[in-house]
Protein backbone atom coordinates (compact mmCIF):
# COMPACT_ATOMS: atom_id res chain seq x y z
CA UNK A 1 0.00 0.00 0.00
CA UNK A 2 1.30 3.41 -0.50
CA UNK A 3 0.79 6.79 -1.95
CA UNK A 4 -2.52 8.66 -2.31
CA UNK A 5 -4.52 5.43 -1.54
CA UNK A 6 -2.85 4.87 1.41
CA UNK A 7 -3.88 8.58 2.44
CA UNK A 8 -7.44 7.74 1.54
CA UNK A 9 -7.89 4.37 3.84
CA UNK A 10 -5.86 6.37 6.37
CA UNK A 11 -8.04 9.38 6.71
CA UNK A 12 -11.51 6.82 6.62
CA UNK A 13 -9.84 5.14 9.57
CA UNK A 14 -9.13 8.34 11.10
CA UNK A 15 -12.58 9.22 10.50
CA UNK A 16 -11.48 13.00 10.11
CA UNK A 17 -11.66 15.70 7.02
CA UNK A 18 -8.78 15.63 4.60
CA UNK A 19 -8.44 19.52 4.93
CA UNK A 20 -6.24 21.45 2.42
CA UNK A 21 -3.93 18.00 2.38
CA UNK A 22 -1.65 17.57 -1.12
CA UNK A 23 -1.82 14.28 -2.83
CA UNK A 24 0.53 11.98 -2.57
CA UNK A 25 2.43 10.29 -5.53
CA UNK A 26 5.24 9.16 -6.29
CA UNK A 27 7.58 10.66 -8.94
CA UNK A 28 5.58 10.77 -12.47
CA UNK A 29 6.43 8.54 -15.47
CA UNK A 30 9.51 9.54 -17.50
CA UNK A 31 8.79 10.45 -20.97
CA UNK A 32 9.39 8.27 -23.55
CA UNK A 33 12.49 8.97 -26.21
CA UNK A 34 11.02 9.19 -29.73
CA UNK A 35 11.59 5.86 -31.80
CA UNK A 36 12.07 3.99 -28.40
CA UNK A 37 10.26 0.49 -27.62
CA UNK A 38 9.39 0.11 -24.15
CA UNK A 39 8.89 -2.54 -21.96
CA UNK A 40 6.70 -0.96 -19.31
CA UNK A 41 4.24 1.74 -19.38
CA UNK A 42 3.09 3.86 -17.01
CA UNK A 43 0.03 6.10 -16.95
CA UNK A 44 -1.74 8.20 -14.86
CA UNK A 45 -5.25 9.35 -15.37
CA UNK A 46 -6.68 12.41 -13.33
CA UNK A 47 -10.17 12.25 -12.06
CA UNK A 48 -13.10 14.83 -13.35
CA UNK A 49 -15.54 16.49 -12.28
CA UNK A 50 -19.30 16.51 -14.36
CA UNK A 51 -20.96 19.83 -13.73
CA UNK A 52 -24.30 19.44 -15.84
CA UNK A 53 -25.75 18.39 -19.20
CA UNK A 54 -26.98 20.84 -21.97
CA UNK A 55 -29.93 19.19 -23.33
CA UNK A 56 -30.75 15.78 -21.68
CA UNK A 57 -33.92 15.49 -23.59
CA UNK A 58 -32.46 16.17 -26.92
CA UNK A 59 -34.62 18.84 -27.90
CA UNK A 60 -32.67 19.63 -30.49
CA UNK A 61 -31.75 16.21 -31.58
CA UNK A 62 -28.40 16.24 -30.28
CA UNK A 63 -28.52 14.23 -26.86
CA UNK A 64 -26.76 15.57 -23.52
CA UNK A 65 -23.90 18.07 -24.37
CA UNK A 66 -21.62 18.04 -20.86
CA UNK A 67 -19.76 20.48 -19.13
CA UNK A 68 -16.50 19.34 -16.96
CA UNK A 69 -13.37 19.67 -14.91
CA UNK A 70 -10.01 17.96 -14.46
CA UNK A 71 -9.22 18.03 -11.06
CA UNK A 72 -5.96 17.34 -9.37
CA UNK A 73 -5.25 15.23 -6.64
CA UNK A 74 -7.56 11.63 -6.88
CA UNK A 75 -6.35 9.42 -10.00
CA UNK A 76 -6.30 6.14 -11.32
CA UNK A 77 -2.39 5.01 -11.96
CA UNK A 78 -1.95 1.76 -13.98
CA UNK A 79 1.39 0.15 -15.34
CA UNK A 80 1.31 -2.60 -18.04
CA UNK A 81 4.66 -4.98 -18.45
CA UNK A 82 5.85 -7.54 -21.01
CA UNK A 83 6.88 -10.62 -18.97
CA UNK A 84 7.74 -14.16 -19.57
CA UNK A 85 4.80 -15.63 -18.66
CA UNK A 86 2.17 -18.26 -20.19
CA UNK A 87 -0.84 -16.03 -19.34
CA UNK A 88 -1.80 -12.02 -19.03
CA UNK A 89 -1.97 -11.27 -15.18
CA UNK A 90 -4.27 -8.20 -13.44
CA UNK A 91 -2.39 -7.22 -10.00
CA UNK A 92 -3.04 -4.78 -7.24
CA UNK A 93 -0.06 -3.51 -5.74
CA UNK A 94 -2.43 -0.86 -3.50
CA UNK A 95 -5.26 -2.17 -1.42
CA UNK A 96 -7.41 0.70 -2.53
CA UNK A 97 -6.97 -0.60 -6.13
CA UNK A 98 -8.45 -3.76 -5.68
CA UNK A 99 -11.89 -3.30 -6.32
CA UNK A 100 -11.15 -1.98 -9.89
CA UNK A 101 -9.46 -5.75 -10.63
CA UNK A 102 -12.48 -7.94 -12.43
CA UNK A 103 -13.19 -4.30 -14.51
CA UNK A 104 -9.13 -3.91 -15.51
CA UNK A 105 -9.10 -7.53 -16.38
CA UNK A 106 -11.72 -7.07 -18.81
CA UNK A 107 -10.52 -4.68 -20.43
CA UNK A 108 -7.57 -6.11 -21.19
CA UNK A 109 -8.96 -9.15 -22.14
CA UNK A 110 -10.92 -7.11 -24.97
CA UNK A 111 -8.01 -5.13 -25.60
CA UNK A 112 -6.39 -8.01 -26.20
CA UNK A 113 -9.24 -9.77 -28.28
CA UNK A 114 -10.10 -6.72 -30.67
CA UNK A 115 -6.55 -4.69 -31.17
CA UNK A 116 -3.84 -6.52 -32.64
CA UNK A 117 0.18 -5.17 -31.40
CA UNK A 118 2.24 -3.77 -34.10
CA UNK A 119 5.30 -3.97 -31.65
CA UNK A 120 7.24 -5.66 -29.19
CA UNK A 121 7.49 -8.69 -27.36
CA UNK A 122 3.59 -9.82 -28.33
CA UNK A 123 4.37 -9.42 -31.73
CA UNK A 124 6.03 -12.73 -31.82
CA UNK A 125 6.74 -16.03 -29.72
CA UNK A 126 9.51 -14.98 -26.78
CA UNK A 127 12.48 -17.08 -27.49
CA UNK A 128 12.37 -20.69 -25.68
CA UNK A 129 8.82 -21.49 -26.16
CA UNK A 130 6.89 -19.50 -23.54
CA UNK A 131 4.16 -17.05 -24.85
CA UNK A 132 5.07 -12.99 -24.53
CA UNK A 133 2.25 -11.79 -21.71
CA UNK A 134 1.11 -8.76 -20.36
CA UNK A 135 1.35 -7.90 -16.62
CA UNK A 136 -1.14 -4.90 -15.78
CA UNK A 137 -0.54 -3.00 -12.47
CA UNK A 138 -3.28 -1.51 -10.51
CA UNK A 139 -1.26 0.84 -8.44
CA UNK A 140 -3.72 3.56 -7.46
CA UNK A 141 -7.36 3.98 -8.81
CA UNK A 142 -10.84 6.57 -8.27
CA UNK A 143 -13.20 5.27 -5.95
CA UNK A 144 -16.10 4.04 -7.98
CA UNK A 145 -19.35 5.26 -8.50
CA UNK A 146 -18.33 8.38 -6.77
CA UNK A 147 -18.81 10.92 -9.71
CA UNK A 148 -15.19 11.20 -10.47
CA UNK A 149 -15.08 9.64 -13.61
CA UNK A 150 -13.64 5.87 -12.80
CA UNK A 151 -14.82 3.80 -15.06
CA UNK A 152 -14.09 5.80 -17.73
CA UNK A 153 -10.49 6.87 -16.81
CA UNK A 154 -9.68 3.40 -15.95
CA UNK A 155 -10.22 2.14 -19.46
CA UNK A 156 -8.50 4.96 -20.94
CA UNK A 157 -5.62 4.48 -18.99
CA UNK A 158 -5.11 1.09 -19.52
CA UNK A 159 -5.80 1.34 -23.21
CA UNK A 160 -3.32 4.09 -23.62
CA UNK A 161 -0.94 1.70 -21.69
CA UNK A 162 -1.85 -0.71 -24.38
CA UNK A 163 -1.44 1.20 -27.53
CA UNK A 164 2.01 2.70 -26.64
CA UNK A 165 3.41 -0.67 -25.57
CA UNK A 166 2.45 -2.37 -29.13
CA UNK A 167 2.60 0.59 -31.09
CA UNK A 168 -1.09 0.63 -32.02
CA UNK A 169 -1.07 4.50 -33.09
CA UNK A 170 -4.98 4.14 -31.96
CA UNK A 171 -6.81 7.68 -30.54
CA UNK A 172 -7.89 7.97 -27.34
CA UNK A 173 -11.68 8.27 -28.62
CA UNK A 174 -11.03 5.31 -30.61
CA UNK A 175 -10.12 3.35 -27.76
CA UNK A 176 -13.28 4.50 -25.95
CA UNK A 177 -15.56 3.54 -28.35
CA UNK A 178 -13.36 -0.15 -27.95
CA UNK A 179 -13.96 -0.11 -24.37
CA UNK A 180 -17.98 1.04 -24.53
CA UNK A 181 -16.91 4.57 -22.72
CA UNK A 182 -18.00 7.62 -23.54
CA UNK A 183 -22.03 6.59 -24.44
CA UNK A 184 -23.47 9.73 -23.13
CA UNK A 185 -20.85 12.47 -21.76
CA UNK A 186 -16.95 12.96 -23.57
CA UNK A 187 -15.70 15.32 -20.60
CA UNK A 188 -13.82 12.14 -19.64
CA UNK A 189 -12.25 10.93 -22.57
CA UNK A 190 -11.38 15.18 -23.00
CA UNK A 191 -9.47 15.24 -20.00
CA UNK A 192 -7.76 12.38 -20.26
CA UNK A 193 -6.41 13.98 -23.69
CA UNK A 194 -5.76 17.55 -22.63
CA UNK A 195 -7.31 18.70 -18.77
CA UNK A 196 -8.93 22.01 -18.22
CA UNK A 197 -12.89 23.29 -18.17
CA UNK A 198 -14.15 21.02 -20.54
CA UNK A 199 -17.46 21.70 -22.59
CA UNK A 200 -18.60 18.62 -25.55
CA UNK A 201 -21.47 18.74 -28.02
CA UNK A 202 -22.89 15.35 -26.98
CA UNK A 203 -22.53 11.97 -28.58
CA UNK A 204 -23.09 11.81 -32.27
CA UNK A 205 -25.70 9.74 -34.05
CA UNK A 206 -23.51 6.80 -34.38
CA UNK A 207 -22.33 6.31 -31.42
CA UNK A 208 -18.80 8.16 -31.95
CA UNK A 209 -17.33 10.26 -28.72
CA UNK A 210 -18.67 13.60 -28.30
CA UNK A 211 -16.43 16.42 -29.63
CA UNK A 212 -14.90 18.54 -27.88
CA UNK A 213 -16.22 22.36 -28.75
CA UNK A 214 -14.01 24.45 -25.95
CA UNK A 215 -11.43 24.19 -23.51
CA UNK A 216 -10.04 26.48 -20.98
CA UNK A 217 -6.74 26.53 -18.32
CA UNK A 218 -9.09 27.78 -15.22
CA UNK A 219 -7.18 30.30 -13.05
CA UNK A 220 -4.31 28.61 -11.27
CA UNK A 221 -5.36 29.78 -8.04
CA UNK A 222 -9.04 28.93 -7.87
CA UNK A 223 -10.00 26.03 -5.28
CA UNK A 224 -11.98 23.42 -4.98
CA UNK A 225 -13.50 21.83 -2.06
CA UNK A 226 -14.34 18.22 -3.09
CA UNK A 227 -17.05 16.73 -0.86
CA UNK A 228 -17.16 12.95 -0.69
CA UNK A 229 -19.29 10.42 1.16
CA UNK A 230 -17.68 6.93 0.80
CA UNK A 231 -20.97 5.37 2.62
CA UNK A 232 -22.60 5.73 -0.53
CA UNK A 233 -22.27 5.35 -4.40
CA UNK A 234 -24.21 7.10 -7.52
CA UNK A 235 -26.00 4.82 -9.79
CA UNK A 236 -24.32 3.58 -12.86
CA UNK A 237 -24.43 0.68 -15.28
CA UNK A 238 -28.39 -0.67 -16.09
CA UNK A 239 -29.51 1.65 -12.86
CA UNK A 240 -28.30 4.51 -14.32
CA UNK A 241 -30.15 3.84 -17.76
CA UNK A 242 -33.37 3.03 -15.79
CA UNK A 243 -33.22 6.20 -14.01
CA UNK A 244 -32.45 8.29 -16.98
CA UNK A 245 -35.49 6.34 -18.96
CA UNK A 246 -37.91 7.03 -16.36
CA UNK A 247 -37.25 10.32 -16.03
CA UNK A 248 -39.77 13.16 -17.36
CA UNK A 249 -38.54 14.89 -21.05
CA UNK A 250 -36.30 18.02 -19.71
CA UNK A 251 -38.43 21.16 -21.41
CA UNK A 252 -36.82 22.82 -24.12
CA UNK A 253 -37.33 26.26 -22.10
CA UNK A 254 -34.76 24.43 -19.34
CA UNK A 255 -32.33 23.24 -21.83
CA UNK A 256 -31.96 26.55 -23.29
CA UNK A 257 -31.70 28.74 -20.04
CA UNK A 258 -28.21 26.08 -18.86
CA UNK A 259 -27.18 26.64 -22.71
CA UNK A 260 -27.63 30.48 -22.07
CA UNK A 261 -26.09 30.36 -18.40
CA UNK A 262 -22.72 28.07 -19.76
CA UNK A 263 -22.53 30.30 -22.96
CA UNK A 264 -22.98 33.73 -21.58
CA UNK A 265 -21.36 33.67 -17.41
CA UNK A 266 -19.86 29.99 -17.38
CA UNK A 267 -17.33 29.97 -19.76
CA UNK A 268 -16.70 33.52 -20.17
CA UNK A 269 -16.15 34.11 -16.51
CA UNK A 270 -13.69 30.99 -16.96
CA UNK A 271 -11.80 32.68 -19.86
CA UNK A 272 -11.67 35.97 -18.27
CA UNK A 273 -11.05 34.93 -14.28
CA UNK A 274 -14.59 36.55 -13.09
CA UNK A 275 -14.78 34.23 -10.47
CA UNK A 276 -18.70 35.64 -9.51
CA UNK A 277 -19.51 35.29 -12.92
CA UNK A 278 -18.65 31.53 -13.24
CA UNK A 279 -19.83 30.66 -9.67
CA UNK A 280 -23.12 32.14 -10.49
CA UNK A 281 -23.21 30.32 -13.93
CA UNK A 282 -22.24 27.05 -12.18
CA UNK A 283 -24.41 26.76 -9.72
CA UNK A 284 -27.52 27.92 -11.66
CA UNK A 285 -26.79 25.28 -14.02
CA UNK A 286 -26.77 22.73 -11.15
CA UNK A 287 -29.80 23.91 -9.71
CA UNK A 288 -31.83 23.40 -13.20
CA UNK A 289 -30.49 19.84 -13.28
CA UNK A 290 -30.58 19.03 -9.97
CA UNK A 291 -34.07 19.83 -10.03
CA UNK A 292 -34.58 17.59 -12.48
CA UNK A 293 -32.20 14.88 -11.66
CA UNK A 294 -33.94 14.94 -8.44
CA UNK A 295 -36.77 12.53 -8.73
CA UNK A 296 -34.19 9.76 -9.46
CA UNK A 297 -32.36 10.59 -6.47
CA UNK A 298 -35.04 10.48 -3.58
CA UNK A 299 -36.03 13.79 -4.28
CA UNK A 300 -33.08 16.06 -3.86
CA UNK A 301 -30.53 17.42 -5.82
CA UNK A 302 -27.91 15.24 -3.89
CA UNK A 303 -27.66 11.84 -3.53
CA UNK A 304 -25.75 12.37 0.08
CA UNK A 305 -27.67 14.08 2.09
CA UNK A 306 -24.58 15.12 4.29
CA UNK A 307 -23.05 16.11 1.29
CA UNK A 308 -25.96 18.25 0.45
CA UNK A 309 -26.18 19.75 3.71
CA UNK A 310 -22.54 21.37 4.28
CA UNK A 311 -22.41 22.75 0.34
CA UNK A 312 -26.41 24.00 1.11
CA UNK A 313 -24.61 25.63 4.08
CA UNK A 314 -21.74 27.27 2.03
CA UNK A 315 -24.28 28.28 -0.75
CA UNK A 316 -26.02 30.63 1.57
CA UNK A 317 -23.01 31.57 3.88
CA UNK A 318 -20.05 31.99 0.97
CA UNK A 319 -21.28 35.23 0.30
CA UNK A 320 -20.68 37.17 3.80
CA UNK A 321 -17.37 35.00 4.51
CA UNK A 322 -15.26 35.51 1.48
CA UNK A 323 -17.41 38.00 0.17
CA UNK A 324 -17.98 36.04 -3.12
CA UNK A 325 -20.69 32.89 -3.96
CA UNK A 326 -19.32 30.22 -3.95
CA UNK A 327 -20.03 27.64 -7.25
CA UNK A 328 -21.79 24.64 -5.69
CA UNK A 329 -23.22 21.53 -6.68
CA UNK A 330 -23.25 17.20 -7.35
CA UNK A 331 -20.45 15.67 -9.81
CA UNK A 332 -22.82 13.54 -12.01
CA UNK A 333 -24.68 11.30 -10.15
CA UNK A 334 -22.89 11.59 -7.02
CA UNK A 335 -22.17 11.31 -4.36
CA UNK A 336 -19.51 13.39 -4.49
CA UNK A 337 -19.85 17.50 -4.35
CA UNK A 338 -18.08 20.52 -5.11
CA UNK A 339 -17.66 23.41 -3.94
CA UNK A 340 -15.77 26.19 -6.44
CA UNK A 341 -14.14 29.21 -4.14
CA UNK A 342 -11.73 31.91 -5.60
CA UNK A 343 -8.22 30.95 -3.65
CA UNK A 344 -6.88 29.02 -0.93
CA UNK A 345 -7.73 31.31 1.74
CA UNK A 346 -11.58 31.10 0.98
CA UNK A 347 -11.70 27.48 1.21
CA UNK A 348 -10.09 27.78 4.91
CA UNK A 349 -12.45 30.19 5.70
CA UNK A 350 -15.60 28.14 5.24
CA UNK A 351 -14.23 24.90 5.93
CA UNK A 352 -13.41 26.44 9.42
CA UNK A 353 -16.75 28.07 9.90
CA UNK A 354 -18.89 25.03 8.88
CA UNK A 355 -17.03 22.92 11.06
CA UNK A 356 -17.83 25.00 13.82
CA UNK A 357 -21.46 25.85 12.56
CA UNK A 358 -21.87 22.12 13.22
CA UNK A 359 -23.19 21.24 9.27
CA UNK A 360 -19.87 18.94 8.33
CA UNK A 361 -20.06 15.27 9.16
CA UNK A 362 -17.08 13.73 10.41
CA UNK A 363 -17.61 10.85 8.22
CA UNK A 364 -17.51 13.30 5.30
CA UNK A 365 -13.86 13.43 3.13
CA UNK A 366 -13.09 16.89 2.80
CA UNK A 367 -9.93 18.00 0.68
CA UNK A 368 -9.26 21.17 -1.11
CA UNK A 369 -8.29 20.68 -5.01
CA UNK A 370 -6.67 22.38 -7.90
CA UNK A 371 -8.40 22.44 -11.13
CA UNK A 372 -5.99 20.90 -13.40
CA UNK A 373 -5.48 22.28 -16.95
CA UNK A 374 -3.09 19.11 -18.07
CA UNK A 375 -4.46 15.09 -19.19
CA UNK A 376 -3.11 12.15 -17.96
CA UNK A 377 0.40 11.21 -17.46
CA UNK A 378 2.14 8.56 -19.77
CA UNK A 379 5.81 7.39 -19.69
CA UNK A 380 8.34 4.68 -18.43
CA UNK A 381 7.38 4.15 -14.72
CA UNK A 382 9.44 4.18 -11.47
CA UNK A 383 10.44 0.83 -9.64
CA UNK A 384 6.71 -0.34 -8.46
CA UNK A 385 5.66 -2.39 -4.94
CA UNK A 386 4.99 -5.77 -4.54
CA UNK A 387 1.41 -6.92 -5.89
CA UNK A 388 -1.10 -7.44 -2.77
CA UNK A 389 -3.64 -9.00 -4.19
CA UNK A 390 -4.24 -10.91 -7.95
CA UNK A 391 -7.12 -11.67 -10.31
Amino acid sequence: MRNADCYSICIRLARIPAFNVPAIHSSPPTPIEPGREARSIEVRAPARLHLGFLDPGATLGRRFGSLGVVIDGPQTVVRLSWVDAAEDEVVATCLGATHELDRARAHLQRLRERLPLLRGRGAAAVPGGAHSALRLELAEALPAHAGLGSGTQLGLAIGRAYAELGGTGTSTADLARLLGRGSRSGVGIAGFDHGGLLLDGGPGPDGRPAPLISRIALPPFWRVLLVMDERIQGLSGPAEQQAIAALPPFPAAKAAEVCHEVLMRVLPGAADADFRAFANGITHVQQLLGGHFAAAQGGTAYTSPAVGRLLGWIENEAPALIDLPAAVGQSSWGPTGFAFVPNSGAADALLNAAREAGVLDPALRVSVVRTRSQGALVGLPNPAPRALHTA
